[in-house]
């Protein structure tokens, strides 16, 4: 039994960093017969409209391409305006190994493109795309700061100064002037060190301890001041970058700023979580498919009927540990509904397995609030937080044939009159 063709004009687009396959495949109606047109353009802006004048001569107004990289993103703009584009994973679309050609591949594309075989990528809005590029990029600003602010410790490691040892935060305020003083003298003088010392830290007297002998070498110095300034040019950046993102979000509020009834999400958390997944939730056929994408899902691996790992994918790089921070936030309030239902969770499966599943809830509360605009109001709120403003005081047939039971009264030599 032949395939059924959806498509009876479509281009499948092999992509390259510097050329492009693209095969339009064109289907007679009354004979399902397909003919195949190929040619090969360069990834440069002249021939990428070129490519958009070669579609339009076939009357192509569907193409589908590999999501590589960054190199679709190009193609896709010059394309956009006139073209429907979609976007499939590589994986899902790979050729079989051996007959694998940069033509091969365009063509077979195509075909699954025809039969409406692929399962798109999901691509935002243009407002959402610009809102997610400078996310990301504040994203990859927070990473390197870690990092220098690991480096900074180690030099503090190899200087013998064990502050990070006896105070929460190593970049604190007491810590950052303690250091600051630590550089500028060759010998340190107590007296000095404890008017740093905030009046709430409890270590004291470990602080001292923690500074005396160091030597920070000139090497170890250079690093530190380096380290610092880095430091600080990045916090400038992350500012930015944070100015910026308020900035575009704030024509779209109306649509998301009500998440933020969720304890654990901020205002720039929430603009963070759309521009990840937009705030057109139609996208998704459902929340499980929204939990799936953002990789919250245990995966299937099952074979002669035994399972082996089921762990969550690792899909949603950008989205899964900002909902995790949310989730680690949430619970610290003892009184949130969230807090509740993470303590039940972690008796059973322990606290990693309960992060994850109260990210997951937190994604699914933020997918129905979205597409519906409805407040935060889970369906078992009242019962879970108040359970015992729900029972019932009163007596009925139910309660009393169990309170019997219980009292070890045979009910079935009892005659009862209801």
């Amino acid at each position: 039994m032949a395939m059924k063709i959806v498509r009876f004009n479509c281009c499948g687009m092999d992509v390259h960093k510097d050329v492009i396959v693209a095969t339009v495949g064109i289907t007679d109606r009354k004979t399902n017969i397909t003919e195949y047109f190929q040619q090969s353009f360069s990834t440069l802006n002249s021939d990428l409209y070129r490519l958009k004048d070669w579609l339009k001569s076939y009357h192509c107004s569907e193409a589908c391409m590999e999501s590589a990289g960054k190199y679709w993103i190009p193609i896709f703009n010059i394309l956009e305006d006139e073209i429907n584009v979609y976007l499939n994973h590589p994986k899902y679309v790979k050729a079989i190994k051996g007959k694998k050609t940069d033509k091969k591949d365009s063509k077979w594309i195509c075909d699954l493109f025809k039969h409406d075989l692929i399962k798109f990528s999901f691509i935002p809005p243009k407002e959402i795309r610009e809102l997610q590029e400078i996310a990301r990029y504040r994203y990859k600003l927070v990473c390197m700061r870690t990092s220098e602010q690991n480096r900074y410790q180690n030099c503090m490691t190899v200087s013998n100064i064990g502050l990070a040892s006896v105070v929460s935060d190593p970049f604190s305020k007491t810590a950052s002037n303690i250091m600051e003083e630590v550089m500028k003298a060759n010998v340190i003088d107590d007296d000095k060190i404890l008017k740093l010392i905030h009046k709430n830290c409890k270590n004291k007297d470990k602080i001292l301890d923690s500074l005396h002998g160091y030597r920070i070498e000139s090497d170890q110095r250079f690093k530190l001041e380096k380290s610092l300034d880095h430091m600080e040019c990045l916090d400038q950046l992350i500012d930015s970058c944070e100015a910026e993102l308020i900035k575009r979000a704030y024509p779209l509020r109306d649509s998301f700023q009500h998440i933020t009834q969720i304890k654990g999400i901020s205002a720039l958390s929430a603009i963070l979580v759309v521009s990840e997944i937009g705030i057109d939730m139609s996208q998704f056929e459902s929340d499980k498919q929204l939990v799936c994408w953002v990789g919250f899902s245990p995966a299937n691996n099952e074979s002669a009927g035994m399972k082996k790992s089921v762990r969550i994918s690792k899909a949603g790089q950008y989205l899964k540990p900002l909902l995790a921070r949310c989730a680690l936030s949430t619970i610290k309030d003892k009184t949130s509904y969230f807090e509740r239902k993470y303590s039940n969770i972690k008796k059973r499966r322990g606290h990693k397995k309960a992060i994850i599943a109260i990210a997951r809830m937190m994604l699914v509360s933020i997918y129905h609030m979205i597409l519906t605009g409805e407040e935060f109001n889970p369906c078992d709120y009242e019962s879970f937080m108040n359970p015992k403003a729900n029972d019932s005081h009163s007596l009925t047939v139910e309660k009393t044939l169990n309170f019997l039971k219980q009292s070890g009264i045979d009910i079935f030599s009892i005659s009862v009159n209801l």
